[in-house]
């Protein structure tokens, strides 16, 4: 039984098997006739429409569960609701606010789970970008993206931690730049160093992003930290990803963005919208990085390589 709760769940060459199958134009129908349960603890327009696209493309059914319908940890403990599901389902993928969450499902044992995203982790999205990044800047193979590199400009948060994470396995340097208070906690930078990922950390803005290939950013308030908002918006001035921090990156350099986005806070219209954003595509990828994880989860994949 294989889940995907942190995206070095997988190995390096199961990462490339994953992003192989992501590209698959016949992807084989490992959920024919059966279904997938989408559980929600926080709403997500991308996370829903891709998943569900990818269950159906696989052959599948999938069900949108709202956390109101199960009650977890409410009407039902986690391990019961989990039992549940895997009675009817093939594979259950949970959007938690807890990752001990998806932890407690996953130790059930019973189907593949899916850390579709917790407050630690967002593995789902890191298979995205390295697949927009592999597109974008290898022809799509991702073993050319060694020397590679992307700067990371605002929040050490779930989306960071996962996609230095997934650079660092396909050799990608990996440079981030924000307010001191808001880096890797310790235990997750030595994670990072121990999985020999080339990271760097800095305040300054530009000077992380001077050359690189992709410069990336998120909000900076995420679901749940409304109350620190005000404070957060203090904090990050500087951090801005503006025309005048893209042209200090180069004018080789991507913009990338997981959705949604606070305009005009994290990131200027002009960015956006500009000529060097990827953010589409990179929308785009996620459908496609679904199918190619529930493809491996699911069936026997050794043959892409």
């Amino acid at each position: 039984m294989r889940h995907l709760l942190e995206i070095d769940d997988l190995g390096v060459d199961e990462l490339h098997q994953v992003l192989a199958l992501s590209t698959d134009p016949a992807p084989p129908q490992v959920l024919a006739k059966r279904g997938m349960a989408l559980v929600f603890e926080k709403p997500s327009v991308r996370t829903r429409n891709s998943m569900e696209m990818a269950v159906f493309q696989l052959g599948g059914h999938p069900i949108y569960i709202q956390a109101t319908e199960v009650g977890m940890d409410t009407r039902e403990s986690v391990e019961d609701v989990t039992r549940t599901l895997a009675s009817y389902h093939a594979c259950i993928g949970a959007r938690v606010f807890s990752h001990a969450t998806v932890e407690r499902m996953a130790a059930q044992d019973l189907v593949p789970v899916v850390n579709m995203l917790s407050d630690v982790a967002h593995p789902m999205q890191a298979l995205a970008d390295v697949l927009t990044l592999s597109n974008e800047l290898a022809d799509g193979i991702p073993k050319a993206l060694a020397g590679r590199s992307i700067a990371y400009v605002g929040d050490g948060n779930n989306v960071f931690r996962s996609l230095a994470l997934a650079c660092g396995m396909l050799g990608v340097e990996v440079r981030f730049a924000g307010p001191p208070g808001y880096w890797l906690p310790e235990m997750d930078r030595d994670r990072l160093s121990s999985a020999g990922v080339n990271f760097t950390e800095t305040d300054r803005a530009v000077e992380a992003v001077a050359g690189v290939d992709a410069v990336y950013t998120d909000v900076w308030t995420s679901m749940g930290q409304e109350d620190e908002s005000a404070q957060r918006f203090i904090d990050f001035e500087g951090f801005r990803v503006d025309e005048m921090l893209m042209e200090a990156a180069g004018p080789q350099a991507l913009f990338l963005h997981c959705l949604p986005a606070h305009r005009g806070e994290e990131a200027t219209d002009g960015v956006m919208d500009g000529p060097m954003s990827r953010v589409w595509p990179q929308a785009t990828n996620r459908m496609h990085v679904a199918r190619g994880l529930l493809a491996y989860l699911l069936g026997d994949c050794k043959e892409v390589l």
